[in-house]
Formats: C-alpha cells, structure tokens, sequence
C-alpha cells in the first residue's frame, strides 16, 4: 500500500506543481489559458517520470533485498 500511494504521490504531485506554475504566470501575463495548458502537461511529463524513476528504485531494492536473503 506505501509504494502505490508514493508513486500515485510523485504522479499528483508533478501534474499539481506544473498547473499552479501555468496558472500563476497565466494570470500574471494576462494570456489565459495558454501558460497553464502548457505547465499542466510539461507537469504531468515530470509526474511520469518521478515514477519511472521511483518504481526502478523500488524494484531495484527489492532485488537486492531478495538477493541478500539467497546468500544467507
């Protein structure tokens, strides 16, 4: 249950973070909707990433946790 909700975490967190970052600039520079259509996907390409990222980190300390217990 803890890595699902950490990579569902990274994955929000990426999409929140770009639209906020659209939105403020958005209404900033007057130029609605274009900053935050172009942060929300620039985030949510960041989001896919962290959890790229975040699954190879937990697949590859599971691997080693496993290999270690073989040796034993």
């Amino acid at each position: 249950m803890g890595v699902a909700f950490r990579l569902v975490t990274e994955l929000v967190a990426g999409v929140f973070v770009g639209a906020a970052i659209g939105w403020v600039l958005d209404s900033w520079l007057g130029t609605r909707p274009w900053f935050l259509l172009v942060f929300f996907f620039i985030g949510a390409a960041a989001g896919i990433l962290n959890v790229y990222r975040a699954a190879r980190q937990i697949a590859a300390s599971t691997e080693r946790d496993a290999g270690g217990d073989q040796q034993g």
